[in-house]
């Protein structure tokens, strides 16, 4: 670990971001040049004090799921990412593969859809990344280890995760879902991670086997879906998908479909996030 070659990078990119990027205020009176150590610290999950720690070259080593918080918070391009990773004697996210990183533009873009709940998801459905607006509507998907890190494991393997999807959407959701990961499977031919994956998805859920066994093959790019929030009711939304040229990374954007999901949706950004179920619900993010 290169702590002070660490410290000096993290305080650079700290002040090369202007709080606008990343969708905080820039008012007049600001003196700090970038962000603010406690802005990142917001960002990224983590407490100030181990910020400064870092910044001064104080810290112990900090774990990947950590480097990839800052990496977030940073608003890091890939070839930066991978620095940063180095830096703290890690080895960097692979290219490709299952475990990534939400891309830099993406997350710039997750920051201009403001009050818009946006997600930014792996072509294998893991969340990426999501704005403080979807994580009122959806809750926080972004912390999940394991194959449950997957929407399609979390829907046919744990029935709490189907609570947001109303009863008589769930078949198409869950025909969706396996069409969805179908086509991953094809795009990534060979990747032993991909097919792992769908092994232990047929040895668990017998729904799945049924699923997977009509071959069905679809991406999604636009779908309209409702969702039964446990605050606010019954909503109606438009999804748009948009997809990276590798098609590796896709960011969803989710717009209300109905004057009554707007008022609703309005309702959920004044009550917050305070006391929204963490992970007591799920729903299908594509």
């Amino acid at each position: 670990m290169q702590r002070d070659q660490l410290a000096d990078f993290l305080r650079r990119r700290r002040e090369a971001i202007r709080p606008a990027e990343v969708g905080l205020a820039d008012g007049p009176r600001r003196r700090t040049v970038g962000l603010r150590r406690e802005e990142v610290a917001m960002l990224a999950g983590m407490s100030v004090d181990y910020v400064v720690r870092l910044e001064q070259g104080r810290s112990s080593q900090p774990s990947t799921q950590l480097l990839g918080a800052l990496a977030r918070a940073l608003r890091l391009s890939d070839d930066e990412r991978d620095h940063l990773f180095h830096l703290a004697g890690h080895r960097p996210p692979p290219a490709d593969g299952v475990a990534r990183l939400a891309r830099a533009g993406l997350m710039r873009m997750l920051d201009l859809l403001g009050d818009t709940p946006a997600l930014v998801l792996s072509d294998l459905g893991e969340v990426l990344a999501q704005n403080r607006a979807d994580v009122l509507l959806m809750g926080d998907h972004t912390g999940f280890s394991g194959d449950r890190r997957y929407v399609v494991h979390r829907w046919f393997t744990e029935p709490a995760a189907r609570a947001l999807c109303p009863p008589e959407e769930q078949e198409y959701q869950a025909r969706q879902l396996v069409a969805d990961l179908r086509a991953a499977v094809g795009r990534r031919s060979g990747d032993a991670a991909v097919a792992g994956l769908v092994d232990r998805l047929r040895a668990a859920s017998a729904d799945f086997r049924r699923l997977w066994a009509e071959h069905e093959v679809a991406v999604r790019r636009a779908d309209r879906k409702t969702m039964l929030h446990p605050r606010v009711g019954r909503l109606v939304m438009d999804c748009e998908t948009l997809v990276t040229p590798d098609q590796g990374q896709q960011l969803l954007v989710l717009t209300a479909a109905d004057a009554e999901t707007r008022e609703r949706l309005e309702l959920l950004r004044v009550l917050g996030i305070e006391e929204f179920p963490a992970r007591a619900t799920d729903t299908p993010a594509r």
